[in-house]
């Protein structure tokens, strides 16, 4: 299944903007995501289609396509959404779609949202896009994910996350050693401290 959902985000003199995604829910990948104008069916069917074109999607059988999950907003219940999506082989099911992602975002995006304190506003769409990219980017492919035993989006599906676990188990093995080592070095030059 996936899911889609759009965040606001005020940019100084040119109103809001609408961040639009589509993730994968089993995996929580991000996978399209567009700054919008506005929250209409067009907005909304150029974010799915990219994520369709990204994961060949259209090639599955139509039987085998994923579900979307979505709110319902105008955008996503209007006819010409339920239109688009019929050819494409999706079906719809409403729901508020990823709200721990749009909390993610406005802590990102917005660091001083979550202190409390006014969050901060982009004076230009451009600065608002690139902000995004770089959250986008650190989500799936840095940001360590508890539930997935603390390693990436983009390595889990990889079958990789195993030997990345065991990797850093020998890397801390290595490093608890050195420090062992280091300690006993130490200890041996300062020698035992002095009674006097």
């Amino acid at each position: 299944m996936w899911a889609t959902d759009a965040s606001y985000f005020r940019v100084i003199g040119w109103g809001y903007h609408y961040m639009v995604t589509v993730m994968d829910e089993f995996s929580r990948f991000i996978l399209a995501h567009k700054l919008q104008r506005d929250m209409t069916f067009d907005s909304f069917i150029k974010v799915v289609q990219d994520a369709v074109d990204k994961t060949g999607m259209i090639e599955v059988p139509v039987a085998g396509r994923t579900r979307l999950l979505k709110d319902n907003g105008s955008g996503y219940v209007s006819q010409a959404f339920g239109d688009y999506l019929r050819p494409v082989g999706h079906q719809t099911h409403p729901g508020h779609a990823i709200p721990r992602l749009d909390q993610r975002q406005a802590g990102a995006l917005s660091p001083d949202h979550q202190a409390g304190r006014q969050p901060v506003l982009y004076e230009v769409p451009p600065d608002l896009e690139t902000a995004i990219a770089t959250f986008v980017s650190f989500y799936n492919y840095r940001r360590y994910h508890k539930a997935l035993g603390n390693v990436t989006l983009s390595d889990a599906p990889k079958g990789s996350r195993q030997e990345i676990l065991q990797r850093r188990k020998e890397v801390q093995a290595q490093t608890i050693e050195k420090r062992r080592r280091y300690n006993s070095a130490l200890s041996e030059l300062t020698g035992p401290p002095s009674n006097t």
